[in-house]
């Protein structure tokens, strides 16, 4: 069994999964990797979001952005797993809704991401390239991806 994946507008969110999304979000990027940053950073309104729900409960998500917005193509950010269900391996589920999504809504193939850069191999896996030098990021290294999805039907 697998998470159901939705996408949501910001104003379509219930208080009851902004607030699961945000626990998640602080549990696994404030908490887990011990960094001290702005998570809630005025993007929210302006991104779809994917909510991954499994028991009723959000474990994974993604937010998704139209191009032009957070780079010039579209972008997936603040992908993310409960740490009680990494080992399911749902993450590349919660990938492959994702570049989904962007298609769908966004009507491209072409998405640019900040990955973390322990996770490279992973974000390969789904078509992404390295494009560019290693950075810093609230003090994680990241690396800039992108990928031009060839079996985008749009």
């Amino acid at each position: 069994m697998t998470p159901e994946f939705k996408i949501k507008r910001f104003n379509e969110l219930s208080l009851h999964e902004l607030y699961q999304l945000l626990q998640l979000r602080s549990e696994v990027f404030v908490v887990e990797q011990n960094c001290v940053y702005q998570d809630i950073d005025g993007k929210d309104e302006k991104a779809l979001h994917l909510l991954g729900t499994y028991d009723n409960k959000i474990i994974a998500y993604t937010r998704l952005f139209a191009p032009g917005y957070y780079f010039d193509n579209a972008s997936i950010g603040r992908v993310v797993i409960s740490p009680q269900y990494r080992d399911r391996k749902w993450g590349h589920d919660l990938m492959k809704a994702s570049i989904e999504g962007i298609k769908e809504y966004y009507q491209t193939a072409n998405i640019t991401i900040s990955a973390q850069l322990y996770l490279k191999k992973f974000y390969e896996g789904h078509g992404f390239v390295q494009d560019g030098e290693q950075y810093l990021e609230d003090d994680i290294p990241h690396i800039r991806m992108h990928a031009e999805i060839s079996d985008f039907r749009g």
